[in-house]
């Protein structure tokens, strides 16, 4: 572990950390440089303690003792800074005062991720990293075995969902469900009953409904749902009874009643 002091954003060293609250950008830069961010203390933790490998962290002096005892063991540049250059540099306001840029992992094959789950999340083009972060730290605390996810849905490891989810990304397992949506084929050979989350009333009462020995509720985009396709490859229909004329939940709502019922059984 290297100490380095820092006194310019425009330092190309800090490339990692540049355009943080361009979403665009760094959607498609992360992962093509193998890359993401981890904010706060406890959130790095969670990265290190799951065996990801720092790049490098960028922080306020005062975050350097609390983290020491992690890093001195990882070849790792950590950058401090004064909160001002921090600023300038991600262009917000840090305020939990560390940064940690992470090399990613291959994903592990979607047989992998199945092989001894018996619950599982299935996530079709959810596109607000605040719910694909909220999802996963459902998953995490309800019991889920592993969470799917399309080729459209949002990176779960997005600075934001890292962040809303509270590292939980880190705890369960997950993949990419491709090609979509024949991934969903696959889960039904392999013994799993996909359950189709929705409001249509003509779906099974969640609070009642047997819950199988394998299942895998599929959960559709903020907007419309889950498309016409997923819906065809599910083999049930599950729905929240709602009250008080209101149609339906957010889907990371949602997603903690549906989790939660299949923890019961």
């Amino acid at each position: 572990m290297r100490v380095v002091h820092v006194d310019d954003a425009g330092d190309p060293r800090l490339r990692d950390y540049t355009g943080l609250t361009d979403v665009s950008l760094r959607r498609v830069r992360e992962p093509a440089e193998g890359l993401f961010l981890a904010e706060g203390e406890k959130v790095i933790v969670r990265a290190l303690a799951a065996g990801f490998e720092p790049r490098s962290l960028l922080m306020a002096e005062r975050w350097l003792e609390p983290l020491r005892p992690l890093l001195h063991r990882h070849d790792v540049d950590v950058y401090l800074a004064d909160d001002a250059v921090l600023q300038g540099l991600t262009g917000y306001r840090v305020h939990r005062g560390a940064l940690a840029s992470m090399q990613r992992r291959p994903l592990p094959e979607l047989d992998e991720v199945l092989a001894t789950a018996r619950r599982v999340a299935v996530l079709e083009d959810l596109v607000d990293h605040t719910n694909v972060g909220a999802v996963f730290r459902n998953a995490a605390a309800l019991g889920m075995d592993a969470v799917l996810v399309s080729p459209e849905c949002a990176d779960p490891l997005y600075r934001r969902s890292v962040k809303v989810s509270m590292g939980s990304v880190f705890a369960v397992p997950w993949t990419r469900a491709e090609p979509w949506p024949d991934a969903l084929d696959l889960l039904r050979e392999k013994g799993f009953e996909t359950l189709a989350l929705s409001p249509d009333p003509a779906g099974h009462d969640l609070r009642t409904m047997a819950v199988p020995e394998r299942a895998a509720v599929v959960l559709g985009t903020e907007g419309d749902g889950l498309t016409d396709a997923a819906f065809e490859r599910c083999t049930t229909r599950v729905r929240i009874p709602m009250a008080a004329g209101v149609d339906s939940l957010n889907v990371a709502a949602a997603s903690a009643v549906a989790f939660y019922a299949l923890g019961q059984a």
